[in-house]
């Protein structure tokens, strides 16, 4: 019998995730605070999300696992309390946004798993930023993979190959095969020699590839001569008010000097710097001096104190307020081959932690100064521009020429679509990756303006809720044609099915490709990996149709915790 399954919240992200799994054949119920047209009514349960009568009746005593869609933190958290007191057993897939909350969650509650639209969609828009065009992501040792769907054409380089000659390459993971003609394992074409026809389709995971950073000083002053004229306005009043500071005081210096020339030039500068900052000192040289003198250091005096009172408020207004970060943001911008991220949000933060982290050049272009991530961004490095990115200029300052990739992240899909147009009407050959709330409308401007990507993060993330609410460790997952399928790490136990079966019999029996397996802190993959008999205590690596999932539902779930 397979596992009931209940989706908490059916709003975007909750009513994909639930259809994922009610077309993947799971057991699945959804709680929403509304019909739904078109649904059938004893799959679906309406009342107050929080409610234990509402749990009740969506039978939360009996179900295995629960996946918490809604998006907000605080009701997720309500009706997990209420969840686990009805049910102290049940699984627990919680969508938050407080990554750290979520952590502490995972540590302290068995059987939960805290999930994040962003930071789920974030490997996605960095892959399609780089240009590649991924469907999912498969996080392997301890890199994040792009995957590819590939169609043999006429001209692919892989048309006729076999598929033997793909499987050895360490660079690359065999996920999935679907002949154009027929229904054949991707193990057995493997095995037996296929070899790619015309309309094959191929799905694969690429090893990412992770730029060297260049920590020489020369790159960094270049850069910041390179930027003189980007971050010269924070400083032009400061430098313009002190400048007329310096003037007034040689001009005071030279007057007394002129008058009386048995004054040495130190006792004037020394005299005239007092007189106008207010420090006093030397006034014997304006007491032996004409009227006309004393009428001078009086006026000298008063404009003084003015000129001295706007440059003290320019330059702590420069060092303790934003000028001072915007002056060194600007200094550190990158010249060229770098990503420009538009929006400082939840997506636009994974994002930049993502592309970061694989070694390349980010700027950051934020409209809101009180932002919360502006100090994480500037912590790691990255430079800031606190301006508006529908701006032409904005754009020009981040050196939008010379990048490589311009993600448009903000929460507002019509400010999306004017960043990007903006965009693209400077840097026609600019690749440009847009962030929508809304899938369909998505589609539409994808089509539309021909843009390099249009993602919506909650159709992406919606695959990975469906496949770790199906079980498991899942490690990556992703969507062709209406297969669902996902990447897991699962120990091998004495009571386990593939427990004593060489790997290449379960594979083709099961039809799950194995990815490698780990045993005794060895790793081992390819041709070997299939001739492997597994036994207790192996970790086996896997990627399968969700639908067939229900094959490891007989694996005790502490097995699964264990990985």
């Amino acid at each position: 019998m397979k596992p009931r399954i209940i989706v908490c919240g059916l709003g975007q992200t909750g009513y994909r995730i639930f259809s994922l799994l009610k077309q993947q054949g799971a057991d699945v119920v959804g709680i929403s605070t509304q019909a739904i047209a078109g649904e059938n009514p004893q799959r679906i349960v309406v009342g107050d999300l929080r409610s234990p009568a509402t749990l009740a009746l969506a039978k939360i005593q009996t179900a295995q696992t629960l996946v918490l869609a809604t998006s907000d933190d605080a009701l997720n958290l309500a009706i997990l309390t209420q969840a686990r007191i009805l049910n102290p057993g049940i699984r627990v897939i919680n969508r938050l946004f407080n990554h750290t909350l979520g952590d502490r969650l995972d540590q302290t509650l068995p059987d939960h798993l805290s999930l994040s639209v962003s930071a789920l969609a974030a490997p996605i828009f960095s892959f399609a930023a780089l240009g590649n065009q991924a469907i999912g992501q498969l996080r392997l040792f301890n890199r994040t993979w792009p995957i590819q769907e590939i169609v043999i054409d006429a001209q692919h380089p892989w048309r006729d190959l076999p598929l033997s000659d793909l499987w050895d390459d360490p660079r690359r993971m065999l996920i999935h095969y679907l002949p154009a003609r027929g229904e054949m394992d991707l193990v057995s074409a493997v095995t037996q020699g296929q070899t790619l026809k015309l309309g094959d389709h191929l799905i694969v995971g690429l090893q990412p590839q992770y730029r060297q950073r260049r920590g020489s000083l020369w790159p960094k002053l270049l850069k910041v001569v390179t930027n003189l004229r980007q971050y010269q306005r924070y400083i032009r009043q400061v430098l313009w008010v002190s400048l007329f500071l310096l003037l007034m005081i040689l001009t005071a210096t030279f007057t007394y000097i002129w008058v009386n020339q048995k004054i040495s030039l130190v006792d004037a500068l020394y005299f005239s710097v007092g007189m106008i900052t207010g420090a006093g000192g030397q006034e014997k040289v304006a007491e032996t001096s004409p009227d006309a003198v004393k009428l001078f250091t009086t006026v000298m005096m008063i404009a003084g104190a003015g000129v001295v009172g706007i440059c003290y408020a320019l330059l702590n207004d420069f060092v303790l307020g934003s000028r001072l970060k915007q002056f060194l943001d600007a200094a550190k911008l990158p010249t060229q081959n770098h990503y420009i991220i538009c929006g400082l949000g939840g997506v636009g933060m994974a994002i930049l932690e993502q592309l970061q982290g694989q070694g390349h050049e980010v700027v950051a272009i934020e409209v809101d100064d009180d932002n919360r991530f502006l100090h994480t961004a500037r912590s790691l490095g990255i430079p800031v521009i606190v301006e508006d990115a529908c701006l032409e200029a904005t754009l020009k300052a981040a050196n939008i020429h010379k990048a490589q990739a311009i993600l448009v992240a903000t929460s507002d899909d019509t400010v999306n679509l004017e960043i990007a147009l903006t965009a693209r009407a400077i840097a026609p050959q600019l690749r440009v990756v847009l962030r929508c709330q809304d899938a369909q409308f998505s589609q539409s401007v994808q089509e539309l303006f021909e843009f390099d990507a249009v993602l919506c993060p909650s159709e992406l993330a919606a695959y990975s809720f469906a496949a770790a609410a199906l079980g498991g460790k899942i490690l990556g997952n992703g969507m062709t044609e209406d297969l669902l399928w996902v990447a897991l790490a699962t120990l091998i136990t004495p009571n386990h099915p593939f427990c004593d079966k060489v790997v290449q019999e379960a594979a083709m029996a099961m039809d799950f490709v194995p990815l490698y397996l780990e045993r005794a802190q060895q790793t081992i993959h390819s041709w070997e990996l299939l001739e492997t008999r597994l036994n207790s205590g192996d970790v086996l690596y896997v990627t399968m149709p969700a639908m067939k999932l229900d094959q490891l539902w007989r694996i005790p779930q502490t097995d699964l915790q264990l990985l």
